[in-house]
């Protein structure tokens, strides 16, 4: 098995100091803008968690004004600034992406830990022939695109150290290969430090429209609805089956063979798919009971039908121990290992639970309130609602659910939200990708 709860090593280890509690974090709390009864729906970027790798894209944590201390933790939500409109954003291991539909050149930007070459090759402005392994801040990454100024940025997706970027032109690539994640040949003894690589990846038979990183493989959704993989294998992510690693992007068979699949999720070793009909399917790890249901085995080479029961699922998400689906009545079934969101008596199960729907709010007041959106990270979960409501719970590893306080939280937390709007949520060791909270 692999540990879901730490940094690459040597990732943080140029900035790391001890801290005794939260109040280290002292003036983090960001100064909130509250909102008329005219303002209009606006759309931000806010960030929270472990500061010194980068990833939070703010510099003067880091390197702060002088007089001023250095802030290892943003336990709240703090604003990034950033010119253009945000459509994607994901975190990867110390490391972030963001993307916008724009038609500009500059499309991606990329900011936090860079030493697999993970947000591209960002030059030394002291050496030009060198390039910076972390980056304090948003800096665009350059993509070969054919058409710059005619193409979007769709989507991004962050692993451990490697980044998937969906585009109109296709699915681009970049970062550590070791295992074939970047779906091209993997070369002995490459050096992924300032690598200039990004792979266009080919072979898929249709247009891809969804991408998804695992820790160390990736999976491609195509318009069809067929799904592919390359990458790590030990544990059956790929869906292959075999255990070994696939560097060239493969179609998936078993369960999902001929069926029509709407969505992919994947996160640490774990995948989940889900089809037109609202079926379930999943692979790959099962040491902490996540296909428990259809086999013992803990390592499942090929996609299995999950059938759990619970309605038609409407969306899936993975995460390291611990997994999540959303039913087309709007409520949340969590299963796995960890903090799972109904108090710390539930700790593990193999059958997905359902969380209260009153924890996300619903009430004889609130009778029409439901989840609309679901995701994981590495040990925990998020879920929005369809009134724009932010709820929050899991292993707050460094402030990362971004709560004000550094406990974790075994019940669904509402985040604040008298914000003017919060867009997406990134912090290190875990990500909201197209996660909107509006709020008027």
């Amino acid at each position: 098995s692999r540990n879901y709860g730490s940094a690459p090593k040597g990732a943080l280890e140029r900035w790391t100091r001890p801290v005794r509690h939260a109040k280290a974090t002292d003036e983090a709390a960001p100064i909130f803008k509250y909102v008329g009864d005219r303002a209009k729906r606006k759309e931000r970027v806010f960030v929270c968690g472990f500061t010194y790798s980068g990833a939070l894209g703010i510099p003067s944590f880091i390197i702060p004004d002088a007089g001023k201390k250095r802030r290892r933790i943003q336990p709240t939500p703090y604003r990034l600034e950033v010119m253009e409109k945000i459509s994607s954003a994901a975190c990867g291991y110390g490391f972030t992406l963001l993307s916008s539909k724009t038609m500009d050149i500059n499309k991606v930007w990329g900011m936090g830990l860079n030493k697999d070459s993970q947000i591209g090759f960002h030059r030394s402005r002291k050496n030009k022939s060198k390039g910076y392994e972390y980056v304090l801040e948003p800096s665009p990454v350059p993509l070969p695109l054919a058409k710059p100024q005619q193409s979007r940025v769709l989507q991004v997706s962050c692993g451990r150290a490697h980044s998937l970027v969906l585009t109109e032109e296709g699915v681009f690539s970049m970062g550590n290969n070791a295992y074939g994640q970047c779906g091209r040949k993997v070369i002995e003894g490459e050096i992924y430090s300032e690598s200039q690589i990004i792979n266009k990846l080919q072979g898929f038979e249709d247009r891809v429209v969804q991408v998804a990183c695992g820790q160390d493989h990736s999976l491609f959704r195509t318009e069809k609805g067929d799904v592919y993989s390359c990458g790590w294998g030990a544990d059956g992510q790929t869906g292959l089956g075999h255990y070994d690693i696939a560097s060239v992007p493969t179609k998936l068979g078993g369960d999902i063979g001929g069926v029509r699949i709407t969505q992919v999720a994947t996160y640490g070793d774990s995948c989940l798919a889900v089809s037109e009909t609202g079926e379930l399917f999943g692979w790959g790890n099962s040491e902490y009971l996540q296909l428990t249901s259809v086999t013992e085995t803990t390592q499942v080479n090929v996609p299995r039908h999950l059938r759990f029961n619970v309605g038609k699922v409407k969306e899936a998400s993975c995460g390291g121990t611990g997994n999540a689906i959303l039913t087309e009545e709007g409520h949340v079934f969590v299963w796995g290992y960890g903090i799972l969101g109904k108090g710390p008596n539930l700790m593990e199960t193999a059958i997905p639970e359902m969380i209260p729907p009153s924890l996300f709010g619903l009430s004889d007041f609130n009778p029409n309130i439901c989840v609309d959106r679901i995701r994981c990270g590495l040990n925990q979960f998020a879920a929005i609602t369809n009134h724009g409501e932010l709820f929050i719970w899991g292993k707050n590893v460094r402030g990362c659910l971004g709560i004000g306080r550094m406990e974790d939280q075994y019940f669904p937390w509402r985040v604040r939200n008298d914000l003017v709007m919060v867009c997406h949520i990134v912090s290190q060791m875990f990500r909201l990708d197209l996660a909107f909270l509006p709020t008027y």
